[in-house]
């Protein structure tokens, strides 16, 4: 469908704000022409596109800070992005507000190895901070999916998970410091570049950290550094049923196994990804196990043995466990090219995420097969069963009316049953616009109202990534002049009598 000519109005607003901010970032760095800007106009999720007004890609926190204070005092919506790899709609842009884009803040500023700490830039590719530090035997424990271009930006203002936060926890655990510009144009640093600086603080970092961009523009990052453990294995185990193979993920907890990853692939993956890595799965195989261990060397052999035991008590058909490290990635390659392999079955997918008690799997996984009958389209399941995280991928065809839609639909019923479960909206991806209008069914108008307080101390104008998260728009007039300032939340004088 061709895309109406935009308006005189919003071309003179174009042009005036491009001269502008040109002055800050330079000619080359802000992107006013329309071919350019086409691909910013979505995220990971592609069902939601809007072209965002200018694509500006400031080069320095320096940078980032005119830039904010221009467009607060303008009144200019702004909506931070990374590589864009988020799935909920998170970086969407807006047809009236600017696009700031961490791609030229992409360094590796300092790493700190006795005291297990890197200095990094918000642009920087999660993969990089591990490949920056392994010549020293470190890494960087959180590991999503999307981490070859994901970036620690991105990761931190979605609290992105991944394979290794079962054991090793999701990124909140592994920041120390954070440097943030507010949409005022005031820098804050919050914590620091070791492990106890920020005590005795109020926990702004926590508050930061999963705000998806609502709050503030993170331009440096303090990251905890742990040692490669010394081994890994990991075992895969085949189960004729998904009610025996969820059963399995309870066992292996229970049995006081708290394994580096657990992961889930059904039926359909399992063929799926069989064409990329060249490799069958038993016939009988309704669904898979993988199942890492880390540690030493005798700690991982005995490990393996117990979980390998409860694996067989549990119905498995099959075990392999890893014996090289050249295997071990074999294995995990399955699951790390499921969501490829999907794609090539069906011309469009929608891939959300929702969190349940481990012991609610088998239940949830059941609705969603009546879902599937009640939408009339196919799904796979593919997800992180240690965290109870699930990923359902719901297969559609944008080109047939109504699919979009019913894949929505789908999608939103599967989060409706997780909260149900006793679970929650999201484990990783965030809420952008897709839960967005979910939020009701998980918090009450007080919690919202709450978490809307928040959003307003950090941003009274609404400028900063306006429009995600929150249902209904924040009305930062009825909750006062609250503001945060240097890092701190200040409060108007009380009037004395």
């Amino acid at each position: 469908m061709q895309m109406p000519e935009p308006s005189q109005a919003i071309m003179n607003q174009r042009e005036a704000l491009a001269v502008a901010l040109r002055q800050i970032v330079g000619q080359e760095w802000v992107i006013s022409d329309e071919a350019e800007r086409r691909p910013y106009q979505c995220d990971g999720i592609t069902a939601y596109m809007a072209m965002p007004l200018l694509v500006v890609l400031p080069g320095s926190a320096a940078e980032v800070q005119q830039i904010l204070r221009f467009c607060h005092e303008r009144g200019v919506k702004v909506v931070p992005r990374g590589s864009g790899t988020s799935l909920s709609g998170g970086a969407l842009p807006l047809e009236d507000g600017i696009l700031l884009v961490t791609s030229r803040l992409c360094n590796v500023l300092e790493v700190d190895a006795p005291n297990r700490v890197a200095r990094v830039q918000p642009g920087v590719p999660n993969i990089k901070i591990s490949e920056a530090v392994q010549h020293l035997g470190l890494c960087y424990m959180p590991d999503p999916s999307s981490q070859l271009i994901s970036t620690i930006g991105g990761n931190v203002a979605e609290n992105a998970g991944g394979v290794h936060c079962l054991k090793y926890g999701v990124t909140a655990n592994h920041i120390l410091g954070l440097e943030a510009v507010l949409m005022t144009g005031e820098i804050i640093r919050l914590g620091g570049a070791y492990l106890g600086a920020a005590e005795g603080e109020m926990d702004l970092m926590g508050v930061l950290t999963g705000s998806e961009g609502l709050l503030a523009m993170v331009t440096e990052i303090a990251v905890r550094l742990e040692p490669v453990p010394e081994v890994a294995r990991v075992i895969s185990m085949s189960f004729p049923s998904v009610e025996e193979a969820c059963a399995c993920v309870g066992a292996i907890v229970g049995a006081g196994i708290i394994p580096a990853g657990l992961e889930f692939m059904d039926r359909k993956v399992l063929d799926a990804v069989s064409v990329l890595i060249r490799e069958t799965f038993d016939s009988n195989t309704a669904a898979l196990l993988l199942c890492e261990l880390d540690g030493t060397a005798v700690e991982v052999d005995a490990l393996v043995d117990v979980v390998s035991d409860v694996a067989r008590n549990q119905g498995a058909i099959e075990t392999k466990v890893s014996t090289t490290e050249e295997e071990r990635q074999r294995i995990w390659s399955s699951r790390k090219l499921a969501f490829s392999a999907i794609g090539k079955l069906c011309p469009d997918y929608y891939c959300t995420d929702g969190t349940i008690p481990r012991n609610k799997l088998p239940e949830v996984l059941n609705k969603m097969a009546d879902m599937s009958v009640k939408y009339g389209l196919d799904y796979a399941n593919c997800f992180h069963a240690g965290d109870g995280n699930l990923h359902p991928i719901i297969m559609y065809d944008a080109a047939k009316p109504g699919d979009l839609e019913k894949a929505e639909a789908f999608g939103a019923d599967v989060l409706i049953a997780c909260v149900d479960a006793g679970g929650v909206l999201s484990g990783e991806h965030g809420v952008g616009v897709e839960k967005r209008d979910l939020m009701t069914h998980q918090f009450t108008d007080i919690d919202l109202n709450q978490q809307q307080m928040v959003k307003c101390a950090f941003d009274p104008a609404e400028l900063l990534n306006p429009g995600k998260v929150f249902p209904t728009a924040c009305r930062c007039a009825e909750f006062g002049r609250m503001h945060v300032r240097n890092g701190a939340i200040r409060f108007p004088d009380i009037p004395r009598f």
